[in-house]
């Protein structure tokens, strides 16, 4: 929180104290039609409090901005956490010695979003995600689009950001486009990247107030950037996710395992049904899990259409491309068999009849 504060020269007694809150919803921590504030306003009778948007003016006594400057840190923490503030809290932090009061816990919520936005896992498989995280360090989650592969992985990240768990959390994705030719990007890096990476921006967007995410970006807390300029790096204290993993050689994903330091947290996601590599590459993600199947501290979660939390029709969608794979490989199948047998039966050029 930036602080600016003078003396009001009239009388010496008075001050002003001016309070930054550009970095959370003001709006938000407010409450509708600034129902928290004027419940703030009624607990510190002595003091004049003026919100102008992001800014808050606090004229007083020295000693009673210095005692409301403790609480309203104290409030700005909980809402931090938990995205939200009722009379209750406020109360809580009133009669408290300035300490932030336990937010009422529910084991299921990952992160409290923007919006009042809860993000937790909501299928059986995705529970198991937010499981293997906990209990290992490194751990691939597989499965087709529309999962939740991504979206909880970043929220993980989020909430360990938050809990003070891990000190930065980075992002990255291969460069690799699903199949058009994007051709020429005009602006500087970020901007030649913004397609390849826009959802885990919308990720962040949702479970992280848009100045407090500016933040992060500006002093690379979070950083997302493109596979190939991790090589040669040390992740420390980090959660990191690799994104759209199958399209990862297998000498990225070797490179990228390697990069774990000291107590990171790493998260591979894919989806192996859409590969974008050329033909004659294979898929480092696919290599991957094969190779480091049963390796203790990795775990390997496997999603499925089941899981699917978009619309119902991506469910149906997945499923026909599904049978549509199957029956396409049946009949590969069945027409080299053919050709097998028609093989075998004709005559040798050297035999006679």
């Amino acid at each position: 929180m930036t602080i600016i504060s003078y003396f009001c020269p009239m009388e010496e007694a008075i001050r002003e104290k001016i309070f930054s809150l550009e970095e959370i919803d003001y709006t938000r921590f407010w409450g509708d039609n600034d129902k928290i504030l004027d419940f703030v306003r009624i607990l510190f009778p002595k003091l004049k409090l003026i919100a102008r948007g992001d800014m808050l003016k606090v004229v007083g006594a020295t000693e009673d901005i210095d005692h409301f400057d403790g609480k309203l840190q104290a409030m700005k923490t909980y809402y931090d956490k938990v995205g939200r503030l009722n009379e209750n809290v406020i109360m809580q932090i009133y009669e408290s010695g300035g300490s932030t009061p336990e937010a009422e816990t529910n084991e299921e919520i990952l992160v409290h979003g923007r919006n009042g936005l809860l993000v937790k896992a909501r299928t059986p498989n995705q529970k198991r995600l937010v499981e293997a995280v906990k209990q290992n360090d490194m751990v691939f989650a597989i499965g087709p689009a529309g999962t939740g592969k991504t979206y909880t992985a970043v929220a993980l990240a989020v909430r360990a950001l938050k809990n003070k768990e891990i000190r930065r959390i980075i992002l990255t994705r291969p460069a690799v486009e699903a199949g058009e030719n994007l051709g020429f990007l005009p602006g500087d890096l970020r901007d030649k990247l913004d397609p390849y990476l826009q959802p885990l921006y919308d990720a962040l967007r949702d479970m992280i107030p848009q100045q407090k995410l500016l933040g992060y970006w500006e002093d690379n807390t979070i950083e997302i950037a493109p596979l190939a300029f991790m090589r040669g790096r040390t992740l420390d204290n980090a959660f990191v996710i690799l994104d759209e993993a199958q399209n990862a050689t297998s000498s990225q994903i070797k490179m990228f395992l390697t990069r774990m330091g000291r107590n990171a947290k790493f998260v591979i996601t894919g989806d192996v049904t859409q590969i974008d590599l050329p033909r004659h590459q294979q898929s480092g993600l696919v290599q991957a899990t094969r190779i480091l199947d049963g390796i203790n501290g990795i775990s390997i979660i496997q999603l499925d259409n089941s899981d699917v939390i978009r619309h119902k029709l991506v469910t149906k969608i997945i499923r026909a491309y599904d049978r549509a794979d199957a029956s396409k490989a049946a009949e590969t199948a069945d027409a080299t068999e053919v050709l097998s047998s028609s093989l075998d039966n004709t005559p040798s050029p050297n035999s006679r009849p």
